[in-house]
């Protein structure tokens, strides 16, 4: 499981790689720092960051769930939209990078997938890397009926649900697909 872990990891490395680049936070991440992305690195192009590592740790996570749990299901359809990425048990598990966008759209799509997943018997629940989201967003999730977990309370859901400590397997890969070498 933790080559297939990697193998992803790895992949999204040789993409940064090859990413030509066309200010404020200084925060980083364990996803940040597996790559070797500072904070101005990541300046240079948010949204392009912001996308590709909110994609690279919904497949981590994805892969992870379908390795270590029996209940494990994909994500659900409502129409064309996918509320969550992945179901395991009675949770559904949508996963998020980051939660920075306030527009009223998606605030919307927040506060209606909740009961709708709610009403499919699941228990909707957000893994959410960062914590430094829109508040906003935040509250709409949580009016919507879902559980918002951030940062360190993420990684610890992640280990007590699956038995493997990712937050650790991060820790332990910094710097080892390093974009910038």
């Amino acid at each position: 499981m933790e080559n297939s872990l990697k193998n992803i990891i790895r992949n999204y490395q040789n993409s940064f790689k090859r990413k030509v680049y066309t200010n404020e936070n200084n925060d980083v991440d364990l996803l940040m720092n597996v790559f070797g992305i500072t904070p101005d690195l990541k300046r240079e192009n948010r949204q392009y960051w912001g996308r590709e590592l909110g994609m690279c740790w919904q497949l981590l996570v994805i892969e992870l769930f379908r390795n270590t749990r029996d209940d494990f299901g994909a994500a659900i359809k409502i129409g064309s939209d996918e509320p969550c990425d992945l179901t395991a048990g009675t949770y559904a598990i949508d996963t998020k990078y980051r939660i920075g966008s306030g527009d009223s759209g998606t605030l919307k799509k927040f506060k209606s997938y909740g009961p709708k997943l709610k009403e499919m018997g699941y228990s909707p629940i957000f893994l959410i890397v960062r914590e430094d989201n829109l508040p906003a967003a935040i509250t709409a999730c949580r009016v919507g009926g879902w559980r918002v977990l951030t940062g360190k309370d993420t990684f610890k859901f992640i280990r007590e649900f699956t038995n493997f400590d990712l937050e650790q397997f991060l820790l332990d890969n910094r710097e080892n697909f390093n974009v910038e070498r």
